[in-house]
């Protein structure tokens, strides 16, 4: 899966399409992410001991295939592609923008990469 926690990304399909938030986990053995602020489910938790009735609203995890990594500079969905730079190695980029990805904050380098 070429998602991360840490990664920005967009729903492409289902009830929250189009909205965006930060991956917070990755499920691999699911294949599913869990995005902040999408998919919010309210669960009505009963009294146990002293701790008092609640409703709590928690975030359950969304298919990886529904979400796409957002490009910074067109703030679109876009595709992920790995390419070999003799310098630096092996690095992410973005197939449309073709910027590549640092791995620290996830924003594009200052080089193209063609």
């Amino acid at each position: 899966m070429k998602i991360r926690s840490g990664d920005t990304v967009i729903v492409l399909s289902g009830k929250y399409k189009g909205k965006s938030g930060k991956v917070l986990k990755v499920l691999n053995d699911t294949n599913k992410v869990l995005v902040e602020g999408i998919n919010v489910v309210t669960r009505h938790m009963k009294k146990q001991g002293t701790t008092p009735g609640q409703i709590v609203k928690i975030e359950k995890p969304v298919d990886s295939s529904n979400v796409a990594l957002e490009c910074p500079t067109t703030k679109k969905p876009t595709r992920i592609g790995f390419v070999t730079i003799e310098e630096k190695g092996k690095t992410k980029k973005f197939r449309y923008s073709k910027q590549a990805v640092k791995a620290e904050k996830k924003q594009p380098k200052d080089c193209i990469i063609k």
